[in-house]
């Protein structure tokens, strides 16, 4: 059953205010219409437990704030005819900050996580004033088309990036002491003081199983193991609609898990399951490798060394999944990254057929899915951080809903 809406004030010995009250049961109101696209005030009423006099003041305020828009009636019913009211995409905006190992982008999402601008950079390895300085001047190119008022219902930014960069240096040919400015730089606190706007950081790979969650198969599946292949692999699980990020949040980092290489020696998924493969790949032919992060369309150029890290990706990812799949029933296995979606399917393709030449008596073929939002997962799922912090809850309580 969904949590009821909470109509009567308690006392606010026992932890609560007519403050918080308030703001549990608008933002009960905003989710279930952002879930359902536009709902009428009765539908609202139904599905969250609230009276219709409480949810009619709720959405009369609402409105009054831009935050919700009022559709045509639908008649040709008994009584009055009912109001479907839906979000106003510019009623929020937010801002999404991916910082990856080789590139970073900055995007303005609408209150529908729509895209509206995006910027991007690419570089040899992140540097924290450098990424600052782009996330400054990128901020001003993003904004240059709305309104001052517009600027003003900005929520806040979301930064989507790995955790513990400084410990990649030597797999990215990066140097030590450039990347251990990380361990002590504050990056929110530095890049809250530039925009005074609240910033809120989350793992990249966690993000993008967000985003997934969100805007993607969230709709049509309840559990599911996330992998997601950039320049190194990383995932997330979800479990009942919403995202499990472990006891230090790093469940579904599956880069360190164990797989066996093609000489039947233990290595680590992150080996053979990465776009940095690919990349030390073209190294070695002392080919160019530039495509990968400058145009993945450009993918398409790279013929055989292509086809055979795919089939490799493949092979590995297989393996991990059916181990994830014995430990956790998951309904489905979705795989996304920063790469062509012909190229995600190929992969996709790929892992069916390595997971048929398995043994997977005792827990049944997993299912394999492609992810549905692609390579600005990561991104869009580090915009969303500030839409649900502020005017939305979080995805298990509206799956758990009347329907």
């Amino acid at each position: 059953m969904l949590k009821q809406g909470v109509e009567k004030i308690v006392d606010p010995s026992g932890g609560a205010n007519q403050s918080r009250v308030r703001d549990y049961n608008e933002r009960l109101v905003l989710s279930l219409v952002r879930r359902h696209g536009s709902l009428a005030k009765s539908e609202i009423a139904r599905r969250s437990g609230l009276s219709a006099q409480t949810v009619s003041v709720i959405m009369r305020s609402l409105e009054q704030d831009g935050l919700l828009l009022r559709g045509e009636p639908n008649r040709g019913k008994v009584g009055q005819p009912s109001i479907p009211m839906r979000l106003d995409p510019d009623g929020v905006f937010s801002i999404g900050l991916k910082i990856g190992r080789r590139s970073a982008d900055l995007i303005l999402v609408d209150f529908l996580g729509r895209e509206r601008m995006s910027v991007s950079k690419i570089f040899a390895y992140p540097k924290p004033l450098e990424l600052i300085s782009f996330a400054e001047s990128g901020m001003a190119e993003l904004v240059t088309d709305l309104s001052a008022g517009e600027q003003s219902r900005i929520a806040g930014i979301g930064v989507s990036m790995p955790f513990g960069l400084w410990n990649w240096a030597e797999k990215i040919g990066a140097p030590e002491d450039q990347m251990n400015v990380w361990k002590d730089f504050d990056f929110r606190s530095q890049l809250e003081a530039i925009t005074n706007l609240p910033v809120i950081v989350q793992n990249d790979a966690t993000s993008a199983c967000g985003s997934e969650l969100v805007f993607g198969r969230g709709a049509e599946l309840s559990d599911f193991v996330y992998f997601f292949i950039g320049t190194f692999i990383g995932g997330g699980i979800v479990l009942n609609h919403s995202v499990y990020s472990g006891r230090t949040g790093n469940a579904g980092a599956f880069g360190p898990m164990p797989v066996m290489n093609n000489d039947g020696k233990a290595t680590t998924l992150i080996d053979h399951a990465s776009v940095y493969t690919l990349e030390m790949r073209l190294k070695e032919q002392g080919r160019d490798f530039s495509p990968l992060w400058r145009d993945p369309e450009e993918w398409h150029s790279l013929g055989e060394i292509l086809d055979e890290w795919i089939a490799d990706t493949a092979r590995h990812l297989a393996s991990a999944i059916v181990a994830s799949c014995a430990i956790i029933d998951f309904e489905a296995a979705v795989i996304d990254g920063a790469f062509p979606t012909d190229i995600r399917q190929r992969i996709v393709e790929g892992i069916r057929e390595e997971i048929a030449k398995l043994d997977t008596r005792g827990i049944g073929e997993p299912v394999v899915l492609e992810g549905m939002v692609g390579r600005g997962a990561r991104a869009l799922g580090g915009a969303s951080l500030p839409l649900f912090t502020r005017y939305l809850l979080d995805q298990n309580v509206l799956f758990k809903g009347k329907q």
